[in-house]
């Protein structure tokens, strides 16, 4: 099944956060650009380099206008302690059956393993970078907070 590029949609979805709070896509339309990360696993050595450089990067992100949001088919409960753990300070959603990164696309690592890609979706809910890197923790951060930074001023 072919991915989410640039230039379509962003599937609408709601979910669960690691607090118990529900985030709808659709509610940052108009408002706020989006930062969707899918990462493998939480506390694996690359998925917490990725997800401390988002952390370590957040206020960036808030002031050009855009909010992170991690995914992963981890569980609410490890995503509390991973949050908890590292100081993580945005949303984590659990995708325990999939569906969301099936939604998306969301290539598998060598055919068997949940992939590494990040969404930046813009205020319409268009999406304005796909970006898909399995080793590169850094990368991710990097290539979003500049495609948000492009993205015009409400």
């Amino acid at each position: 099944m072919p991915g989410v590029r640039v230039g379509d949609s962003a599937p609408d979805f709601t979910a669960t956060t690691q607090d118990g709070n529900t985030v709808r896509l659709a509610d940052y339309r108009g408002s706020q650009a989006v930062v969707l990360f899918f990462y493998p696993a939480d506390d694996t050595p690359v998925c917490t380099k990725e997800a401390c450089s988002f952390r370590d990067a957040y206020q960036a992100f808030r002031d050009a206008g855009a909010e992170v949001i991690g995914v992963s088919g981890d569980s609410a409960e490890s995503h509390q302690r991973f949050a908890g753990k590292h100081r993580l300070s945005y949303p984590l959603i659990s995708d325990r059956d999939g569906s969301l990164r099936k939604a998306f696309g969301v290539p598998k690592l060598l055919g068997l393993f949940p992939g590494r890609t990040t969404y930046v979706i813009d205020r319409e809910g268009i999406v304005r970078l796909a970006f898909t890197a399995a080793f590169s923790s850094e990368g991710h951060k990097r290539e979003a907070l500049a495609a948000v930074k492009r993205l015009p001023s409400p």
